[in-house]
């Protein structure tokens, strides 16, 4: 994945920030300099449990730091996989061999959604994306969440579930007639082929998401809408409706995923009568905004 061609300009010896929002597709970073300047770049996703400690300093060694004109005084990863103590210490590890003078905090994408979303305002603060997520935020920390178990066990409602349940769907021929068509047409594969992608090739994740790409193209098809329909219930029902007086709480969402279908989702959330306020495709504005008086 090819990082944005833009230069970071800064003047010599301003403090600055680097924010970053890591998914398992891409990165999003963000600079701020002293006098409130901000740029941005995409890199790769960095995601510790698909990728080791080299792999992902390769990535900010060859996609990051050509653009930097300089080194930040501070930086705030926000990553998927990141939960986990052990993760993070590996992903800091890296970001340190390429910063070493900076001070890193490595913080998981969950926390990212919360900042973004609530700012200082308890809620419930979902992420549907590549994967899926949600925790219950009190307006400083998270205090409670559902177990992420990953596309194979959970993710219900992400990019990656819909596409895994879709191209099964087609490939034991169990979709409509003329939704097989579009299949066909749109991406021209075959078993041996899906086969060798999700069970042999890195980032299966990624793979499965890119078939849920047709559903957004079709959602007037009444197929299609319900099988969308169906996968944002799954998500309600697992995660949002397990959380203590989740009716009484604001609801948010980051993520291409409901940021792109965000009209089924509230729709969803309607007919389980919890109100669905902020939805973002990414995080990284509201994560900005958050770091910005740090400056």
């Amino acid at each position: 994945m090819i990082a944005s061609h833009s230069r970071f300009q800064f003047y010599p010896m301003n403090r600055m920030i680097l924010i970053a929002d890591s998914g398992s597709t891409k990165t999003d970073w963000r600079t701020i300099d002293s006098s409130g300047k901000i740029a941005q770049v995409k890199t790769a996703g960095m995601n510790p449990y698909q990728q080791t400690t080299q792999d992902i300093y390769l990535e900010i060694k060859e996609r990051l730091l050509p653009i930097l004109t300089e080194i930040p005084s501070s930086i705030h990863f926000y990553g998927a996989g990141c939960a986990a103590e052990a993760n993070a210490a590996m992903v800091k590890a890296a970001i340190q061999q390429a910063f070493p003078q900076s001070d890193i905090r490595v913080s998981h994408d969950l926390l990212a959604a919360a900042h973004a979303l609530c700012d200082k305002q308890p809620g419930i603060a979902c992420i549907l994306g590549t994967g899926s997520n949600s925790s219950l935020y009190d307006g400083e920390k998270i205090i409670m969440q559902q177990p992420s178990l990953g596309f194979i066990l959970g993710d219900e409602g992400s990019g990656a579930v819909m596409g895994k349940k879709l191209i099964s769907l087609y490939l034991t021929k169990d979709l409509p007639e003329h939704i097989m068509k579009k299949m066909d047409e749109k991406f021209d594969t075959h078993l041996d082929e899906v086969l060798q992608n999700v069970y042999k090739q890195p980032f299966p994740n990624r793979y499965l998401a890119g078939f849920s790409t047709i559903l957004f193209e079709n959602l007037k098809d009444p197929f299609i809408y319900r099988f969308v329909y169906e996968q944002f219930q799954q998500f309600f029902e697992n995660t949002v409706c397990r959380y203590p007086d989740y009716k009484e709480h604001k609801v948010h969402f980051v993520g291409s995923i409901a940021y792109y279908y965000s009209n089924i989702l509230r729709q969803v959330a309607s007919d389980h009568r919890i109100t669905v306020r902020n939805i973002l495709e990414t995080p990284i504005a509201g994560l900005t905004l958050y770091h910005q008086h740090q400056i």
